[in-house]
């Protein structure tokens, strides 16, 4: 069985080598390449090196080396069809069963070339309704019908002027909405006006798509086809104007060979007059139900997409009005384009080295953080990434980051490729993901707040733990039992995607567990959104901060609360200590007893005024801080805006296990302090009180931890 060299070659680049390889010798990352020691040959020291950019391994011991093929034939001992049959399997991509399948086709022969018809100041003949009858197009649009003897003369597609006519055509764009522009392309027949290709010598059309004596190659009539679309950008000042708009310099058009498909149904044809066939496998031109042949991609903004080694294999168009629709055309697949094997921007993000990747949702988004020195973002085409994508780019980087659009479709797509990649997240493995504020996508989001900010977000883009809470918790009511049943019941049943012996799979379903039904550790991720928040804030700060987030968490006071449940309330003494026990040392701890006055402002303001906020968060917290002290209040208003963003960000449910925990942290630094004092101004009593209580204290938080550590247990990977 022969198979075809490029279908060799996107095996090879398409093909997971880092994983092969694994599963034989220990890689570790070292720079941009994997090390280990030689899976060929006995080694103490590692002198095997992998490089996932080319995909290539090589020892510097024994000299061995090669590609995804060959360490399959060379270590696994697999014949070259075992070999490539499993990396079919691997990769997706389908090898041809029929041996002459190749990206080779046959050229039409050249026709005699015609003369092209001078431009004259005659006038020019008006055909009858009977020499020019309506038909349909592929559009459904009417598109003239012109006798055979015109067709095949003077306006036959070897009549098309070659590229280096447009050079020498001056074209203003004042003359672009002119009545003689339009003129010419009103019946929009795909045949170039007579002032384009009138020329004083009458040079005759060229044959701009090489050698017509040998069979076409499909790469290379791909390039020629990406060139003439770049070459149509310059000489048609609207297709220009959309990428100027959008913000894109013109270098950034070279880098990503931006171009523009012109108007008319057979540009393609009268360009490439001798490459039908060709343009027909690539599906580029395609056959009307009226049995005319048409081009896909008329009047669109062209994204040339390219494969690992920088090669043209296919076309992505874009409407220039948002109202045509589809607004985006994919070329077909093809024998040398695979779309659910291409990353548009992964070609030219390896050429500037990039470490991070961003999953984004369009081509756009890819050239404009590029273009703002963000390199690693890439778009799949038109299909949702696959596993492999997403296993070979969590090989060049850990950490891989998803950004979609924050409405449903958005949402949707983000999930369906959070189930994907399970199956490939390893526990050295992460999946963060971006959602950008005010509806925003990377795009507008640079745009409107620039490259830092972009990469700001990029940073405290969310883990996946917290993504998948705060995906699935808006869609049960977890005030129910039987909403956190089913919630805990889906996040289960994703964890068994996980790769087997996954730790991640164990600590996911605790952790979502704890949100649920654990009070003390459910707002874990409320603690580290405020530790993230502001590091350096003090136990009383981020106590305010919460009270104010949280007002109710004063219904029941939680110092009484914490007091009661660790039973100091009703604390055991010998009957001489008891006697002699002043009656202060023995009531209950205070809020004034704390000496933080703006601790204090902030709980007595909320007890005052708890049965009059609003009940929206936000609009109950600026109620209370318009009540409290001044200086209190400049405090905490310069904070608040960015704490509360911080917890609504992550969909923080609920403060009650933070607030227990910092309130006996202040109860412990308190009692602490107090035994200090005693032992610097000696009182036995107070003392042996005091100490009694710290006893009572530090058993009732052991006690919870050993209740959590419990509560943990049960649930079962």
């Amino acid at each position: 069985m022969s198979i075809p060299n490029h279908i060799l070659e996107q095996l090879n680049s398409q093909a997971d080598l880092i994983s092969i390889i694994g599963r034989h010798t220990t890689l570790k990352r070292a720079g941009s390449e994997y090390k280990g020691c030689c899976p060929f040959h006995g080694e103490k020291s590692p002198s095997f090196y992998v490089n996932p950019q080319k995909n290539i391994y090589h020892c510097f011991g024994c000299s061995v080396g090669g590609n995804a093929i060959s360490f399959l034939r060379d270590y696994e001992n697999l014949t070259f069809i075992e070999a490539v049959n499993e990396l079919s399997k691997q990769t997706g991509i389908e090898v041809p069963k029929e041996e002459q399948q190749n990206v080779s086709y046959q050229r039409s022969k050249k026709q005699p070339t015609v003369k092209p018809i001078i431009a004259t100041t005659q006038t020019p003949k008006k055909h009858s309704n009977a020499e020019q009858v309506a038909a349909d197009t592929p559009s459904g649009h009417v598109q003239p019908h012109y006798k055979d003897s015109n067709y095949n003369n003077s306006n036959s597609y070897e009549n098309y002027p070659p590229l280096e006519s447009y050079d020498s055509i001056p074209y203003m764009a004042d003359d672009y909405g002119s009545d003689a522009y339009n003129t010419e392309y009103q019946a929009d027949n795909g045949y170039p006006p007579s002032w384009l290709i009138a020329s004083g010598d009458n040079t005759p059309v060229h044959d701009m798509s090489g050698n017509a004596d040998k069979d076409g190659n499909l790469y290379e009539l791909l390039e020629q086809i990406q060139q003439f679309y770049q070459h149509n950008l310059t000489i048609h000042p609207h297709a220009k104007h959309y990428f100027l708009s959008r913000g894109i310099t013109e270098d950034i058009f070279e880098t990503f060979g931006l171009g523009y498909a012109p108007f008319g149904w057979q540009h393609l044809e009268h360009q490439f007059p001798q490459d039908i066939e060709g343009l027909k496998a690539l599906g580029l031109v395609r056959k009307s139900e009226s049995g005319r042949d048409y081009d896909l991609l008329r009047d669109r903004v062209i994204f040339p997409i390219r494969d690992n080694q920088g090669r043209t294999i296919g076309f992505g168009g874009r409407a220039l009005d948002d109202e045509v629709k589809p607004k985006y055309i994919n070329s077909s697949d093809s024998p040398v384009f695979h779309k659910q094997h291409v990353l548009y921007g992964y070609y030219e993000s390896r050429q500037k080295r990039a470490n991070d990747w961003l999953v984004v949702e369009g081509y756009m988004d890819v050239i404009a953080l590029y273009q703002a020195g963000i390199y690693g973002a890439i778009a799949s085409m038109g299909t949702a990434i696959n596993e492999s994508q997403i296993s070979r780019l969590l090989t060049l980087n850990p950490t891989l980051t998803l950004s979609f659009d924050g409405d449903s479709a958005g949402q949707k797509a983000a999930w369906r490729t959070l189930e994907l990649a399970l199956p490939v997240l390893a526990d050295d493995k992460e999946l963060r993901f971006l959602t950008l504020p005010n509806n925003h996508d990377p795009d507008t989001f640079i745009k409107s707040n620039g490259a830092d900010a972009m990469r700001e977000q990029i940073a405290n883009a969310m883990p996946l733990s917290q993504y998948i809470f705060a995906y699935l918790s808006e869609r049960y009511d977890l005030t129910l039992v039987e909403g956190k049943a089913k919630l805990m019941s889906q996040v289960r049943a994703l964890t068994t995607a996980l790769p087997k012996g996954s730790s991640f799979r164990y600590l996911l379903n605790n952790d979502i567990y704890q949100k649920l039904g654990g009070k003390r550790n459910q707002n874990k991720d409320a603690k580290d959104a405020l530790l993230d928040f502001d590091g350096e804030m003090t136990i009383s700060q981020q106590l305010q901060l919460c009270f104010v987030f949280q007002p109710r968490a004063l219904i029941d006071d939680p110092i009484e609360s914490i007091w009661q449940q660790a039973g100091i309330n009703e604390l055991h003494l010998p009957a001489h200590l008891k006697q002699r026990a002043s009656v202060d040392i023995m009531r209950p701890l205070a809020w004034e007893d704390m000496q933080d006055g703006a601790l204090l402002d902030v709980v007595s303001t909320i007890k005052r005024c708890l049965n009059h906020l609003p009940k929206d968060a936000n609009a109950a917290a600026h109620f209370i801080l318009s009540n409290v002290k001044p200086l209190t209040q400049e405090t905490l208003s310069r904070d608040w805006g960015s704490f509360y963003k911080a917890l609504t960000s992550r969909n923080i449910l609920s403060l009650d296990g933070l607030v227990e925990e910092l309130v006996s942290q202040l109860i412990e630094r308190h009692i602490r302090k107090k035994i200090q004092d005693l032992i610097k101004n000696p009182d036995n009593i107070k003392l042996a009180i005091v100490r009694k209580q710290s006893q009572l204290l530090n058993d009732w938080l052991r006690a919870q931890q050993a209740e959590q550590s419990a509560q943990m247990a049960t649930v079962k990977s």
